[in-house]
């Protein structure tokens, strides 16, 4: 049965769990990142939902690589892409997510889900070639202005650093100032996110959503 409506944010537990149950059709899943919710499965047989009391922000003027890094966007090899290999990115996410040190929350019911969001136009892949070959992507959700980082991967050094770059340089040139990355972590903190507290989460994204914006073409 579809979700139409989620219980408030404010309802959800200090862990951020607000749901249990219910479906990934995609206007399940719209509806929830319409209301600053996101599913986080921890195995395939039980969804749960989460808002959590502080959400990880990169704004874009905050964004930063390291030199090391940004030496690798200057070489010739590299290429940037979206949706060109929308499966490839949500599987080598799957890939690296379900090592047992980082939980397994890709689950084949979300690959399934997400690759029918894509179908539809609502989810997307931003993707690093080292001559030719996918070796790192970014895939993520956007609604109007809205943007929402699920996850990324690298097969080379840098590779998933170099495909948010590119995020970043896209989103800008389409007037965005901030994305979503839902959890902080010490990966997201070293290269500029932040933690903002909900309710300033849910008044940017209420703004986000008012834009008549079409991020990916």
């Amino acid at each position: 049965m579809v979700i139409e409506k989620f219980p408030p944010v404010e309802e959800a537990q200090p862990d951020g769990l607000l749901a249990v149950g219910g479906d990934l059709e995609v206007p399940s899943l719209l509806a929830a990142y319409k209301s600053g919710i996101f599913p986080w499965p921890p195995d395939d047989d039980i969804l749960l939902w989460f808002a959590p009391p502080k959400r990880a922000l990169i704004f874009l003027s905050d964004f930063h690589i390291s030199k090391s890094t940004a030496k690798h966007l200057r070489r010739a090899e590299y290429s940037f892409a979206i949706n060109e290999n929308f499966s490839a990115v949500i599987e080598e996410c799957r890939r690296g997510q379900t090592r047992p040190e980082l939980g397994t929350w890709i689950t084949p019911s979300m690959i399934l889900a997400y690759k029918e969001m894509h179908r539809q136009g609502h989810c997307h892949s931003i993707e690093c070639y080292y001559k030719k070959e996918l070796v790192g992507g970014v895939y993520g959700v956007a609604i109007g202005g809205y943007f929402a980082a699920e996850s990324m991967f690298y097969l080379q050094s840098n590779a998933s650093k170099l495909a948010l770059h590119h995020l970043v340089q896209y989103l800008a040139a389409k007037d965005v100032k901030w994305f979503d990355c839902q959890v902080i972590n010490p990966f997201l903190a070293s290269i500029g996110a932040t933690e903002v507290p909900r309710k300033n989460f849910m008044s940017l994204l209420s703004e986000a959503l008012t834009k008549n914006l079409t991020l990916f073409s």
